[in-house]
Parts: structure tokens; C-alpha cells; sequence
């Protein structure tokens, strides 16, 4: 049976609720970090409920493709991410966004991998997949702060958005 990873990490922000949920669901933002493009399915905009996205790009030098499918869609508080087809043997991406009282947003995300071929798998995933992933989660985090907390957010969020529940 494949090891399976878990990672998590949260970013407290000093931006409303709406503007963190929905820079978490922009394509633009995310490519930005993640290096790679959205070539089919959703390809441009906010991400939502049963959306799919296809990404392509290059990782570790090699030719990388990932297709997530976005479910369990509860604006403004959760979303998640799963892979349907890719190189890992799972992945899913829980985005959770809790409103303090102070008027911030705790930002919580957790990762949760495993990989194909065994222990192979297993070892590639523990020495190369588990850094490089928590570093992506932290970069992303700095980004979306930074971009929630200035008016660099308008780039991304540029028309009045209506947000469907989801499932």
C-alpha cells in the first residue's frame, strides 16, 4: 500500500473574507506559482464547483501534466482540489478560510499525496515530492497575502463575481 503525505500550513491575512476565498480560486494567481498552465477545461477566471482544470508545464526538468476536479464548493469558507489524472497516485488540496475577530482570515490549506510505483514511489515522494510541495504551500501563502493585502488583488478580481453554492 502507498505511503500517503500530508502537509498543511496557514497564513493569517489582513483582507476580507470574499477577496482571500476568491484570489484562492483564480487560475492567474495560481499559475503564477505553480509554473504550470491551465490548458483545458477551466482555463481562465475563478475556479468553481465541478469545475475541471488541466495543467501543463515542466517539473524536476521532466514534462508535467495534472488534472484537478474542484468539489465540496462552500464559498466563502472551503474548497477542494482533486486530482482525476496525473502522476501521482492521489492528490487532494483542502482550502479552508476562517474569519477571526479581529477582522483577519486564518487561511488554512492541507495537501494530502500518494504516490505510484511503490516503494519507489514512496522515496521520491519522501525526498524530492514532500519539500518541493511545502515550499509551493508557503510561496503560495506569501503571494496570496500580498496580494490580498495591497491593491495588487484588483489584477485578479477585475469584474463583480457571483459565486454558485456548489455542492
Amino acid at each position: 500500500m502507498a505511503r500517503r503525505f500530508v502537509l498543511g500550513d496557514e497564513q493569517i491575512v489582513a483582507a476580507p473574507l470574499e477577496r482571500c476565498f476568491l484570489l484562492s480560486t483564480s487560475l492567474a494567481l495560481v499559475a503564477r506559482e505553480l509554473k504550470m498552465k491551465p490548458v483545458r477545461g477551466r482555463t481562465h477566471g475563478l475556479v468553481v464547483a465541478g469545475d475541471t482544470v488541466y495543467w501543463r508545464g515542466r517539473k524536476f526538468g521532466l514534462p508535467q501534466f495534472h488534472e484537478s476536479l474542484i468539489e465540496d464548493f462552500q464559498p466563502y469558507r472551503f474548497f477542494r482540489d482533486r486530482m482525476i489524472s496525473g502522476r501521482f497516485g492521489a492528490f487532494e488540496h483542502d482550502h479552508a478560510f476562517l474569519p477571526q475577530p479581529d477582522g483577519t482570515v486564518l487561511m488554512r490549506d492541507e495537501v494530502r499525496f500518494s504516490m505510484r510505483w511503490g516503494l519507489c514511489g514512496d522515496v521520491i515522494g519522501a525526498a524530492l515530492l514532500l519539500p518541493h510541495i511545502r515550499r509551493l504551500m508557503r510561496r503560495r501563502f506569501a503571494l496570496l497575502k500580498r496580494v490580498a493585502e495591497s491593491d495588487e488583488w484588483r489584477r485578479y478580481l477585475t469584474e463583480p463575481v457571483s459565486i454558485p453554492s456548489g455542492s
